[in-house]
């Protein structure tokens, strides 16, 4: 991924003549909204101001409301000189990243935007953003806070700019060459050319559709734009810790997209496993049970611990090929069958490679643990089928412009 700075800063000038760049191709903005009734007339007056004529437009709303938002926009979109839709979704599959990948799927344009409808990112900066991409030749362009220019005032509070910090340099520290040349990954504003997604690809979970955008189509030339992040218009925040989790589990999700990187986080998880199999071992013996069979039964701490953490962090997406308990029955009799083979194992290598003890027992853990791998991902976690089509039929799809 390379990242064209020539010009770039330049085009994050407020004063930069819009005669200065290219002509760009025809814009679809996706606003994803859920209660965002109190912003939409004023989006949609300062998209009207911002956008020129010159450049053609649509707007396309995508909406997991619960409140009137659909109804205002109907109302609001009869004064827009461009054409606005709605997508309502009645059931909100992905949260907000679903909703923008939802909106990508239809629309037709040769630039796509994604922005929120709560203004706190300018609609003054829609045109720049897809000129700063002809004039780059760039797949991507990222409305950056973190590059000179930028600012994030908006974020109210130091808990918030500390947990927008810490996410940015931990996705950047967990994708360092995907993300190279994007300061600000965690940004939701962003212009992004449609022949460079692949929608069959992507799976997002929550509201950093950027980051998934960047990590699974991996657009080869990204430019930046400087923008402030403004005060929320109208109505309330939308981040909260449910949301803040679902961002964890997705960062974990594309970590562990590669075989190998699952390999990798199953044999991490299965070392985690220790810590509750040695606690329930010591409180057994200590009530007076046995240690042989004191093991078995903390054993069992030690599979179920492991079963929870890779259920949450790396096959959240393959669960829903069998029904939990099925998945559990066959989680516990792979754990399980682990230390019957391991055993003959060890005794494999001492007696017939004549390899002392300590090295035949490491090398019947990395067999074993292999082979609990492939088994654990095949006979629990089937693949997913693939889709028959990348484009999901919308539930109602209404069509408002002027």
């Amino acid at each position: 991924m390379t990242t064209p700075r020539t010009g770039a800063e330049e085009l994050g000038d407020p004063e930069l003549s819009a005669t200065q760049v290219p002509e760009p191709g025809a814009v679809t903005i996706v606003v994803p909204t859920f209660n965002e009734s109190g912003n939409i007339r004023e989006l949609l007056r300062r998209l009207t101001e911002s956008v020129p004529s010159r450049l053609p437009c649509e707007v396309l709303f995508v909406d997991d409301s619960t409140d009137d938002t659909p109804e205002v926009i109907r109302s609001a979109a009869q004064d827009c000189p461009f054409p606005v839709d709605v997508l309502h979704r009645d059931t909100p599959t992905g949260g907000l990243g679903g909703a923008v990948v939802e909106g990508m799927r239809k629309a037709g344009s040769d630039w796509i935007v994604v922005m929120d409808a709560d203004l706190q990112h300018p609609p003054s900066l829609v045109p720049e953003l897809v000129a700063a991409g002809e004039q780059a030749g760039a797949d991507l362009v990222v409305a950056s806070r973190y590059i000179r220019g930028g600012s994030r005032e908006g974020l109210a509070g130091g808990y918030r700019i500390a947990v927008s910090r810490g996410a940015t340099w931990l996705t950047k520290g967990l994708f360092p060459r995907r993300l190279r040349g994007i300061s600000d990954p965690m940004s939701g504003f962003f212009a992004i050319r449609r022949s460079v997604v692949t929608a069959d690809v992507l799976k997002p979970l929550g509201y950093k559709i950027l980051l998934e955008l960047a990590v699974r189509c991996r657009p080869e030339t990204v430019a930046e734009v400087p923008f402030v992040f403004q005060d929320r218009f109208a109505g309330e925040s939308k981040s909260t810790a449910k949301e803040g989790m679902r961002f964890l589990g997705h960062l974990t999700g594309l970590r562990t997209a590669s075989p190998i990187a699952r390999m990798i986080a199953f044999g991490l998880i299965g070392l985690t496993g220790f810590v509750p199999n040695l606690l329930g071992l010591h409180l057994l013996t200590g009530a007076g049970m046995h240690y042989l069979p004191a093991e078995i039964v903390a054993n069992q701490f030690g599979v179920v611990w492991n079963f929870l953490l890779i259920e949450v962090l790396l096959f959240r997406d393959r669960r829903h090929h069998r029904h939990w308990a099925d998945r559990v029955g066959r989680f516990a009799l792979l754990a399980n069958a682990d230390l019957l083979l391991r055993i003959p194992l060890i005794a494999l290598f001492v007696s017939w490679l004549d390899m002392a003890v300590l090295p035949a027992t490491a090398l019947a853990l990395l067999t074993t643990f292999v082979v609990r791998f492939a088994a654990t991902e095949a006979l629990v976690y089937l693949p997913r089928r693939k889709e028959t089509s990348s484009r999901v039929a919308p539930q109602a799809d209404v069509r408002v412009s002027p």
